[in-house]
């Protein structure tokens, strides 16, 4: 019976340790931030009418703003996946991809910065249409 409490107290460290780090690193989101990005449907009526120097600029800033919030993802998973290595689930060896599993959360860090590299090329292209747009 001790085995089992002590193997208790071992699943709730990590998971007090998780909800600390994402308590402490989410990004507050202001009021201007909030305000770059668009609703999927605003962005995808914008993408297909953009036309003027502003509409592009807008899209920029959408891009821009969606890139920021799956790099700090992506850092989040970074910090979960260190603390997984250093105290790894007893299900991650019969579970690889577990999502509490040090294998889940580098593979969602690649995904968010892949991702991210991907909208700030978007947002470039847009800031470089913006340029050569009307007005």
């Amino acid at each position: 019976m001790k085995t089992a409490f002590v193997t208790g107290k071992r699943a709730i460290l990590p998971m007090l340790v998780t909800a600390a780090l994402f308590a402490t690193s989410t990004p507050q989101a202001t009021a201007a931030e909030k305000m770059d990005t668009l609703s999927a449907k605003e962005a995808k009526a914008l993408t297909l009418t953009a036309g003027s120097s502003e509409d592009h600029k807008k899209l920029a800033r959408h891009f821009t703003a969606l890139a920021e919030q799956h790099e700090a993802e992506a850092a989040q998973h970074e910090a979960l996946a260190a603390e997984y290595t250093r105290n790894p689930q007893v299900s991650s060896a019969k579970y690889p991809m577990a999502p509490n599993s040090a294998a889940h959360c580098k593979y969602y860090a690649e995904h968010c910065r892949k991702t991210a590299a991907e909208l700030r090329s978007l947002a470039r292209q847009h800031e470089e249409q913006s340029r050569t747009a009307t007005k």
